[in-house]
């Protein structure tokens, strides 16, 4: 392993779409390199006069960040097409594993196994199941039932009239009620009205009278009821979203450096960061791509 061999592995890594096969002990070398690098480098600084001013300290210095940074810019381009490659394999569709490292192996399995548990979990949802964590159903048991342990009793609660005779009620002072005679006839309260299917929500919150008349007026010009005005504008607002949805074309792109916040011309947010792996529509993508702020990844 040496830095030549390093920077041939970056300009294959940027030249490919795919993954390049790499030895599985591709990381372990470079991390061997770059320790006998910086032994090479005390022991040089041991023998100098001055080790900041030695070029053969300075030398050394140089390669070893300069193979720092190249080992992680191809692991940082590596773990774009790992990450896609995974979503791949998660959804049953052919993808490309071959040439891993062996830390890329392993990461590239759990990434695997996470998409598929999730969209386990997404669907059971989506079918009305109720999805509760092993960590949480624990807690919330534990909290709905404090005092249920094992082996624990409730002690009575102490009678304040313990003094009284066994035989004998409590001694009451409160004199009893005096008994109620029937109404009048003609005194009666009258019996509330039953509220009319017309009156809403607002009305029994103590609208006016002249609302209700109002608002049964108002339904029966328009000719529809007002769970008929409620859902028309969302079922309108569904339609035009899967239209616009449908008329854009969309790129997916990694992004190379931290671009922020921006509005899509699907009237959508997205939030770019460096690094970032994302599918935008192509009119907004074009002039990230030509910025060099992102590159295609399809």
């Amino acid at each position: 392993m040496n830095l030549d061999e390093l920077r041939s592995v970056q300009s294959k890594e940027r030249q490919k779409d795919s993954l390049q096969n790499l030895r599985p002990s591709f990381y372990q070398e470079v991390g061997d390199y770059i320790a006998d690098l910086e032994d090479e480098r005390d022991r040089v600084a041991e023998r100098a006069d001055d080790p900041f001013s030695s070029p053969e300290v300075g030398r050394l210095t140089d390669e070893i960040e300069t193979a720092k940074d190249v080992v992680e810019a191809i692991y940082e381009r590596r773990m774009g097409k790992l990450v896609k490659q995974a979503s791949l394999a998660a959804a049953g569709m052919a993808a490309n594993d071959e040439g891993l490292t062996a830390e890329e192996a392993d990461l590239f399995d759990d990434l695997v196994d996470r998409i598929e548990s999730n969209k386990g979990r997404v669907l059971d949802v989506l079918e009305g199941e109720e999805v509760v964590a092993a960590d949480d159903a624990s807690t919330s048991t534990a909290d709905a039932h404090p005092d249920d342990s094992p082996g624990t009793a409730t002690e009575p609660t102490a009678d304040v009239t313990s003094d009284a005779p066994p035989d004998q009620p409590p001694a009451d002072d409160t004199p009893p009620a005096p008994p109620q005679e029937p109404p009048e006839p003609g005194l009666e309260d009258p019996p509330e009205p039953e509220p009319s299917s017309g009156v809403s929500a607002a009305d029994v919150m103590g609208g006016e009278p002249d609302s209700i008349g109002d608002s049964s007026s108002s339904d029966g010009e328009h000719g529809g009821t007002e769970s008929d005005a409620l859902e028309s504008p969302d079922s309108d607002a569904d339609t035009a979203t899967d239209d616009a949805d449908g008329d854009v074309d969309r790129v997916t792109v990694r992004i190379t450096r931290d671009v922020g916040p921006i509005l899509g011309v699907d009237d959508r947010e997205y939030t770019l960061s460096a690094d970032d792996v994302v599918t935008l529509p192509e009119q907004n993508a074009d002039p990230l791509l030509e910025q060099e702020a992102a590159e295609p990844l399809e």
